[in-house]
């Protein structure tokens, strides 16, 4: 058998219905798609023109052409070559779709939203990903170089697997018998950062080959490895905002602010926290390929594993004070938004804060399958997948708090060491920062050791799927419009569990036990406190260095300069990598005192059963598909019916429940003419709520302030959709396309708090952010009514730790309900086209405006109103540029968000006001430069820039007042590509 014919069969589609205008084999496209991972380009047979993949045109080109011929409504990103999408990333490749805009991790992007809706499916050849929640892999974590398209799918058919909100992103390979002769790819690159100016090495090595069996048929293999070596750096300035009424000029009158209720905002607890990111990543992907002689069908083993290694290595280095009625107001004022400038703070203190996240995880993605062509109308594929993912996370602290040395060496008192601050800010620049006591972070004299925790997590999520389809074409010689009939099952088996323990004095048996807090106020030596301050502890154990990076808040400016952002603190990569050796010297550091140590780290480590996390949820789907073609008027109808049982356990107990789901779709394409097509869907989409939402455990963070627990009973969101759409197509991949969507989603999920009664609080609960502390209206007795401290009352800092030790603190429970319905709708606008007058020049650009609402009444979370893309190349024969711009206006990044939790749109910290605590991210743009030069057949050099102009981030209360600053590495890569 020839090769040549089997890469044939694997480049059109065999069904071609004899009724077909326009579309001629390319239905093949939406039939491959969302089922198995055959593959289609059309050949000059198919009456369809043929688009060479080369560059960025013929990348665009051939996105028009998928889109084209799709049968769905359907966006989709082209490797511009063999390992090469047009962005290094593919969540910042899929940003220049419409509709979709990306969330970004130290400035890289990891997760997209589809028309306003983040709850999507990731799959790979169109079956599941692994991640660590519902939506699958994290799209940073998938080497772009094992792609050559991503699909974008917005509209649903039934033989699609359940599960997305917004739409369904595909990410398909390669198959080794599509390779038409022998390939060897491969790119090296180096990346370099200009925050950490480190510059580390990106490289993949990709392969195929097809062998003639002759009468064994054919075999094809193909494999890809990809490792990426990264370090990256985000510096953040964080403040708590609270409305407050003051007297600035000191006549005894209150003066008004700016602000809705007159109220001033005024800014503490002010913190920097800078974090720098080290990721390894390691990925193989394999395919197997084998087919007749007969070409009558093929079989396929693929294999994809992904493994991470990164930690975090952070500091928070942060403000509070003792008393917020002692501000110092000379100078003070107010701006546009009723936000305080220019004064200062006294009574306060600063407390450094050193902590590491180190992560590793293995993903992998495993699926035998194939497909038979039973007869010439007959045809039936089949496939069994697994995919697992295993997360190992490890958080730790090693915290201080000042101590005024002087007073404890006199007399054994030990009290914080005071100071005062004094904020002054220019425009929209980071605030400048001033200390009275200039060397309190800077030197450990002041600072003694307050806390060491260490906590490790365990997540294990796998998924065992089972499908069979059958497609059966032209089934009814008197039915001439209906072109086939496709049926299919699918049943799948889920395991997620979630296990954490904590480091705890526990005598080294591993049970019960305190946790190592409040040090430098509860160890005691012969029943006397001693805390240990930092300077005796570096000198006998070592441990502790000097941050000060040249580089902090380039891009938003300060003011004046930042006093917090040179200090003196406990190394974070020994926390993050060297967590023994740091147990070791705590342990030396409490040797004789009352906090003795006994044992090694594993033997303190126990067992949070509060956090045990254990669901298994098996589901059973069927759908029947109808393809139906009335000439000019093509249409997929049918529908999709889904049972769902879930067991969802802890340690002492375990609940079920079940549900099920009918989910009708259409999706409808009508000619207008060749080139123009009007497009009409409408389908009921479901998802199942999160992991965390489904379990009734409760996690506590450290402080003892806040915590969250789910419910096992929630229903899954529902989503009813409606799509309208016309899309004209010209010149050699020319589209202009409009579209407009709705989507009613009738079961969001709402967040419920209630105070929790705890024993624990009393000793351990950490006050500093006092404005997040509930209260209790008696000792141990939950209080379902969330009362916290209100600060135009003279409730401060001093009054909630009475409250605290009189144990009337409590923990905030956050919990999931099911809540009322809300919408999203928008418009969808795009244009490509390659402009005549410049050869080689093109333009690419979009637009999209969404309105949301949830039942509260705010809008969607991570929903732009406006958003636009837009690219302009220019290439020759062998050269490549590009620039890309990105812009999104403000949108609520998250909800009931503590640091500005008083602040609402009627500023007045205690007001019932559903928009207290709304945090919304700034507008931003950013500008992306890619470039390429072919030096022969063989090699290419490339270059790109990701935040060419270095672009920063702010976040804004309701009132639009500016919180929190946040700036991430401008990104440098040049590289060489090789394909033989």
């Amino acid at each position: 058998m020839k090769l040549n014919k089997i890469t044939s069969m694997f480049k059109q589609h065999r069904h071609t219905n004899r009724n077909v205008k326009l579309f001629g084999a390319t239905l093949a496209t939406l039939l491959a798609a969302p089922t198995f991972a055959q593959e289609t380009t059309d050949t000059a047979s198919s009456g369809v023109e043929v688009i060479q993949v080369k560059g960025i045109a013929g990348s665009l080109a051939e996105s028009a052409r998928l889109k084209r011929f799709d049968s769905r409504i359907v966006d989709a990103i082209v490797a511009e070559d063999i390992g090469k999408l047009p962005d290094n990333n593919i969540a910042e490749a899929l940003q220049r779709i419409t509709g979709v805009s990306i969330s970004s991790d130290f400035g890289v992007g990891n997760s997209v939203t589809i028309r306003g809706i983040s709850q999507n499916r990731v799959e790979l050849n169109g079956r599941s990903t692994s991640g660590s929640a519902r939506n699958g892999i994290s799209l940073e974590d998938f080497p772009s170089s094992f792609l050559k398209t991503v699909e974008v799918i917005k509209s649903p058919t039934p033989e699609m697997i359940e599960g997305s909100l917004g739409g369904t992103i595909n990410m398909k390979t390669v198959r080794p018998l599509e390779l038409d002769e022998p390939l060897v790819a491969f790119s090296l690159d180096a990346e370099y950062a200009d925050k950490t100016k480190n510059t580390a090495p990106k490289f993949n090595i990709s392969g195929g080959k097809n062998w003639d069996l002759g009468d064994a048929g054919t075999f094809g293999a193909s494999a890809v490895l990809a490792y990426q070596d990264r370090e990256l750096r985000r510096d953040e300035y964080i403040t708590l905002v609270t409305p407050t009424a003051l007297d600035l000029d000191g006549d005894g009158n209150i003066d008004q602010s700016n602000s809705p209720s007159g109220n001033y905002l005024v800014r503490s607890q002010n913190t920097l926290e800078q974090k720098t990111e080290q990721r390894e990543r390691t990925a193989l992907g394999l395919s197997l390929q084998w087919a007749p002689q007969s070409s009558d069908g093929f079989i396929y083993l693929d294999i994809n594993s992904t493994e991470l290694d990164g930690g975090q290595e952070a500091y928070a280095i942060g403000n509070d004070s003792k008393d917020y009625d002692d501000l110092i107001l000379d100078n003070a004022y107010g701006d546009a938004q009723g936000q305080l400038n220019n004064f200062g703070s006294g009574s306060a203190f600063v407390q450094p804060k050193t902590q590491s996240d180190f992560t590793t995880s293995e993903t992998v993605s495993n699926a035998l399958g194939g497909e038979y062509q039973i007869t010439d109308q007959l045809l039936i594929s089949a496939e069994i997948a697994y995919t697992t993912s295993e997360e190992r996370r490890r958080k730790s602290e090693f915290n201080l708090r000042p101590i005024d040395r002087e007073l404890y060496d006199a007399d054994g008192t030990v009290t914080e060491r005071l100071l005062t601050v004094t904020l002054n800010e220019v425009g929209d620049q980071v605030p400048g920062l001033t200390f009275s006591y200039p060397t309190a972070i800077t030197d450990g004299e002041n600072q003694a050791i307050r806390q060491f925790s260490h906590q490790r997590y365990n997540t294990d999520n796998e998924e065992t799927a089972f499908r069979v389809d059958v497609e059966y074409t032209e089934p009814f010689a008197s039915l001439e419009f209906l072109s086939s009939v496709k049926l299919g099952i699918r049943t799948t088996d889920r395991d997620y569990e979630l296990t954490r323990a904590d480091l705890r004095n526990s005598g080294g048996d591993g049970v019960g036990g305190s946790e190592l807090k409040n040090l430098q106020t509860s160890v005691t030596v012969d029943g006397v406190v001693t805390p240990t301050f930092v300077n005796d502890f570096n000198q006998e154990f070592g441990g502790f260095t000097t941050i000060n990076h040249g580089n902090t808040f380039e891009q938003n400016g300060d003011s004046g300069g930042n006093a917090l952002t040179n200090f003196f603190v406990y190394d974070a990569a020994l926390l993050a990598y060297d967590i023994e050796g740091t147990y070791d010297r705590v342990q030396r550091m409490l040797t004789g005192t009352s906090h003795e140590l006994t044992g090694s780290l594993e033997d303190n480590m126990v067992a949070n059963n509060g956090s045990y996390a254990h669901i298994e949820e098996k589901t059973r789907a069927l759908y029947t598909q109808f393809d139906l073609d009335f000439g000019d008027l093509t249409a997929i109808v049918g529908a999709r019916y889904v049972e769902t049982d879930l067991t969802s356990s802890i340690i002492d107990q375990s609940n079920t429940n079940e549900y099920s789901d009918f989910l009708p779709s259409i999706n409808a394409t009508y000619n207008l003419s060749e080139e123009t097509l009007v497009r009409f869907a409408a389908a009921k989409v479901m998802r199942r709520a999160g992991f965390g939402d489904l379990s009734p455990a409760v996690n506590i963070d450290n402080s003892l302030v806040t915590g969250d627990q789910g419910a096992y009973q929630l229903d899954p969101f529902r989503v009813t959709q409606y799509d309208l759409s016309v899309e004209h197509y010209f010149g050699k991949g020319g589209v202009a396309s409009a579209a407009i969507f709705y989507k009613d989603v009738e079961s969001f999920t709402q967040s419920s708090s209630f105070c929790l009664a705890s024993s624990d609080t009393a000793l351990g609960q950490n006050v500093t952010e006092f404005v997040d502390v509930c209260f209790l209206d008696s000792v141990g007795v939950n209080n379902p009514d969330l009362i916290q401290a209100n600060t135009s009352q003279g409730q401060d800092l001093a009054f909630v730790e009475a409250r605290r030790d009189a144990g009337l603190t409590g923990i905030v429970i956050d919990t999931t309900v099911n809540g009322g319905s809300g919408k999203v709708a928008g418009l969808e606008l795009a244009y490509q086209q390659q402009l005549s007058f410049v050869p080689g020049l093109g333009v690419n650009v979009n637009y999209t405006y969404s309105d949301s609402e949830q039942p509260d009444g705010n809008q969607l979370l991570d929903t732009s109103k406006n958003q636009f893309n837009g690219q302009i190349y220019w290439e020759s024969e062998n050269i490549q540029l590009r620039l890309a711009y990105n812009w999104r206006d403000s949108y609520l990044d998250t909800q009931d968000e503590k640091r500005v939790r008083p602040v609402g749109a009627l500023a007045i910290a205690d007001a019932d006001d559903v928009t207290r605590g709304n945090n919304y991210r700034d507008a931003r743009g950013q500008l992306d430069f890619s470039a390429s030069y072919d030096i022969n057949d063989n090699f290419t050099v490339v270059a790109n820039v990701v935040n060419l102009l270095g672009e920063p981030t702010t976040f804004s209360t309701e009132l639009d007042s500016i919180w929190k600053y946040s700036e991430s590495d401008a990104r440098y890569t040049l590289g060489l590509r090789g394909k033989f």
